[in-house]
């Protein structure tokens, strides 16, 4: 049974492409869909893309994921920054969790600075753009030792 890999995006994510596009980029979450699924199918791995603007909904699909994947990717967005309910139903997935900011968050102002979600997850990926997404892709398939054996071994085991 093929690796089961779930994105989920939230608030305003759906704007990617028009909204801040000197922060964000041009890329629409669209493309950023389409790029993943070819690179989850090169990667033989079963992939769930979602967004939502509800927090509460990102709670649920994150309660949802804990029985349905064996890694999560989650670009919490705008949540990154207060949301205890998505920071708890975090606590709660015991397979690995990627967070992903396609800006460098670090690099922002005061408001966007600090994550409270990354002292959940088992890794961050913060300012690469819309890439950050295959980036985090490929380290959850790692993670969850649903690389290829076919992939050269940099990419499969990184320096050993």
């Amino acid at each position: 049974m093929p690796a089961r890999l779930w994105i989920l995006n939230g608030p305003n994510l759906n704007l990617l492409g028009e909204r801040e596009p000197d922060i964000y980029g041009r890329t629409t979450l669209a493309a950023v869909e389409r790029s993943c699924r070819e690179f989850a199918a090169l990667l033989g791995v079963e992939l769930e893309f979602r967004q939502t603007n509800h927090e509460g909904v990102l709670v649920d699909w994150i309660h949802e994921a804990r029985h349905a994947a064996d890694a999560l990717i989650i670009n919490p967005a705008g949540c990154s920054f207060h949301s205890i309910p998505v920071l708890d139903a975090l606590k709660a997935f015991a397979p690995p969790v990627v967070e992903l900011h396609i800006s460098n968050i670090h690099a922002r102002d005061e408001l966007h600075r600090h994550s409270i979600m990354s002292g959940a997850v088992t890794a961050v990926v913060a300012g690469l753009g819309t890439y950050g997404y295959i980036v985090a892709l490929q380290s959850a398939a790692r993670m969850a030792g649903a690389l290829p054996e076919t992939l050269p071994g940099p990419i499969r085991t990184g320096p050993v």
